[in-house]
C-alpha cells in the first residue's frame, strides 16, 4: 500500500473531496458503504422508470421466486454488518422487498 494519499477522481468536486479529507477512517468506511448504497438505488430507480416505459416484456429469470414479478431487480441490503441480496421491484408508488439469500463473501 503507498504512503501517499490516492488521488481523487476528476469527476468530483473540489469541495467534496475538500470535505472527504478531513474525516477518519470510520467516517470514509460509512461513506462507502452509503455512496455504494446509493449509487445502487439511484441505478435501480432509472433501471424501474426506463422499464416503466418500455413496453417489451423481459425474459424471467430462471431463480426468480413466482411471487415475484419479473421487473424486479436484485439489489444488496447491509444489515448488522452482513450484506444480502433481495429481489426489490416497484407497486405502484411503494418498493416491494424480497429476499434472496446473503452475498459471497468471495465476490
Amino acid at each position: 500500500m503507498s504512503y501517499e494519499p490516492p488521488t481523487p477522481p476528476a469527476e468530483l468536486p473540489t469541495d467534496i473531496v475538500n470535505t472527504l479529507t478531513g474525516y477518519s477512517p470510520d467516517q470514509l468506511q460509512h461513506v462507502a458503504r452509503y455512496a455504494e448504497a446509493l449509487a445502487e438505488h439511484n441505478a435501480r430507480e432509472a433501471r424501474l422508470k426506463g422499464k416503466s416505459d418500455d413496453n417489451e416484456v423481459d425474459e424471467r429469470p430462471d431463480d426468480l421466486p413466482d411471487d415475484v414479478p419479473s421487473k424486479a431487480t436484485i439489489t444488496i441490503k447491509e444489515i448488522n454488518d452482513n450484506r444480502y441480496y433481495y429481489w426489490q421491484w416497484r407497486d405502484g408508488e411503494k418498493i416491494r422487498s424480497q429476499y434472496k439469500g446473503p452475498v459471497n463473501s468471495n465476490e
